[in-house]
């Protein structure tokens, strides 16, 4: 989510319209995309952390270069991109396109630009803690009632639920002995900390790469089936046109990419230290920490 780091019942909601912009999310600046100039628009969903800590972290890099970044906040996967789709918005800088936000993309055929992958090992799992019995999916239709019967998941619009519902859980059984719980990904991550605070079972939807697997002693469970599929990368996407409009831009992002250190510490200043409402802050002290990661991306932004 997962990046999270996050991604999709794609079932529905995909027609929601990009009045949830307003109904659902806020900006921290204008709304709806720049169409050109020196003017950008990032959309994000709060708590997914992939796509916070890389918006912020470009929004610093670009205005540090006098471009205007502005951040809008949307509540799910679906409204997002129909929001980039339509030009509302002019970039998603972690899609997980390949997999799990792969319906979204292919709703809107046309209508983006992928600009190029800046993580390649993304990854989708089950999650237990690291003093569970459990290895794998398998273990679990024969722990249902010390686990009530619920697997904790994240928000009902994301991909990663979506793969849970519809591939992993038929695929082992485990329909008839578990009810995947959907809310958000902060009310999950409360859970989990409960659960491993009190040395409890639990089981969670998790993704990497995501902060939490460092946070707390959680692990994933083997999938023999492959389930939930290989691991994927992430990408930076934009709306059609985009590179015409700011090829200077689009030329940056080809070039951005993290590493796993890279990617841990970044997501740890953003989310642990820092804190939500704090990101700008947190973005500018990673930087300070990582003095040459900003001049190596900067000598990109040329057509």
């Amino acid at each position: 989510m997962a990046k999270r780091h996050r991604a999709v019942a794609m079932r529905a909601g995909i027609a929601v319209s990009v009045l949830a912009l307003t109904v659902a999310g806020c900006s921290s600046g204008k709304s709806g995309g720049s169409g050109g100039g020196k003017t950008l628009t990032i959309g994000v969903i709060p708590g997914w952390t992939d796509e916070t800590s890389t918006a912020y972290l470009l929004q610093n890099v670009l205005e540090a270069k006098g471009y205007t970044v502005d951040i809008t906040k949307l509540s799910d996967a679906a409204p997002l991109y129909t929001a980039l789709a339509n030009g509302d918005i002019d970039l998603v800088t972690s899609a997980w396109t390949e997999r799990t936000h792969k319906a979204y993309v292919a709703k809107y055929p046309g209508k983006f630009e992928d600009l190029d992958t800046y993580y390649a090992e993304a990854k989708l799992f089950l999650g237990v803690p690291t003093y569970s019995k459990m290895t794998s999916i398998t273990d679990l239709p024969g722990n249902a009632s010390a686990l009530d019967g619920k697997i904790i998941g994240i928000e009902p619009g994301a991909g990663l639920t979506a793969t849970a519902q519809d591939k992993v859980m038929p695929a082992y059984g485990l329909n008839s002995k578990f009810k995947l719980v959907t809310s958000s990904t902060t009310a999950m991550l409360t859970e989990l900390k409960k659960a491993t605070a009190a040395k409890k079972d639990i089981v969670v939807t998790l993704w990497k790469p995501f902060w939490a697997n460092q946070a707390f002693p959680v692990r994933p469970l083997e999938d023999p089936k492959g389930a939930f599929g290989a691991s994927e990368g992430l990408h930076e996407l934009a709306h059609t046109g985009f590179s015409k409009s700011h090829p200077e831009v689009a030329n940056l992002l080809k070039h951005f990419k993290l590493s796993d250190a890279q990617y841990g510490s970044l997501e740890n200043t953003v989310v642990n230290k820092y804190g939500e409402g704090k990101e700008p802050q947190a973005v500018a002290a990673w930087l300070k920490a990582n003095p040459d990661f900003a001049p190596a991306l900067e000598k990109y932004l040329t057509k």
